[in-house]
């Protein structure tokens, strides 16, 4: 017999059609970060077990827009753009698993198909989004990564917006933020095909970058607001209080992750 061949569906007999190839995954991308504090208790119903609030902070959001290029080793998606080019937003919260501080992705949104089967390998909740930020350029009237440059960014969803931005650099920065800062604790979820019978898919997995490299991040000043929709709930981590905004180039690779435990999750 003939077998099929892709690392992720649709599979084929030369495994051409499969909608992403096997990692590693590389990214290159300008991402604006927006951190703030919102109700901790807001977090916290985020959460599911056995994650647990982040110790310090507890109540920190970061509110992240990335414009990407990516492709598998090899690079050929980079020739062939509307394979590797595409767009997100996404918050982030951090947790604690036994005593470790992770951060979590709790909402995201992307505009390709193929960045949301990465999620679900992943773990990220990725939903279908209309994502736009402000890209630097070194001539016309484009902003430089300089002192008083100004980036827009806005997010979209079921042509309801959701949030909006607008981020102004003041300085060089030592960090990119704090809150996106550490492995990241996802849970893979897979309803089973018969009703009734829970997950049949349950796994709480740690991922991270396998390498990373980045430009000096910069650090600036927020105006941010979100917005209420019928069928989202990021406006519920209502700001409370700015913590700082930031602005930085980086290249990324992924490379798997592991598994923290399996099968006890309270989901439904």
């Amino acid at each position: 017999m003939t077998g099929v061949h892709g690392y992720f569906p649709p599979k084929s007999a030369t495994g051409a059609s499969s909608l992403i190839p096997s990692p590693p995954w590389h990214y290159s991308g300008d991402l604006l970060t927006i951190e703030y504090r919102t109700d901790p208790a807001r977090v916290r119903e985020l959460l599911p077990e056995p994650l647990e609030p982040a110790a310090e902070d507890p109540g920190a959001v970061a509110l992240i827009w990335a414009d990407w290029q990516s492709c598998a080793t090899g690079g050929r998606e980079l020739l062939d753009p509307v394979l590797s080019q595409y767009k997100e937003a996404f918050a982030v919260v951090r947790c604690a698993y036994r005593g470790r501080t992770y951060s979590r992705c709790v909402y995201i949104w992307v505009d390709k198909d193929f960045a949301i089967a990465r999620g679900l390998h992943q773990g990220y909740p990725k939903k279908l989004g209309s994502i736009h930020q402000t890209r630097p350029h070194p001539y016309g009237p484009a902003p430089r990564i300089e002192a008083g440059a100004r980036f827009g960014a806005t997010l979209a969803a079921a042509d309801r917006r959701l949030a909006q931005a607008v981020v102004t650099l003041r300085e060089p920065s030592e960090t990119g933020g704090f809150v996106n800062g550490h492995p990241m604790a996802h849970h893979r979820w897979l309803p089973s095909i018969e009703n009734g019978r829970g997950l049949a898919l349950d796994e709480l997995v740690e991922s991270g970058a396998a390498s990373f490299e980045g430009g000096r991040p910069w650090v600036g000043d927020a105006e941010l607001e979100l917005f209420e929709a019928p069928t989202e709930e990021l406006a519920r981590l209502e700001i409370h209080e700015p913590i700082a905004a930031y602005y930085r180039q980086v290249g990324v690779v992924w490379d798997g992750g592991r598994l923290l435990e399996s099968g006890t999750s309270q989901a439904r």
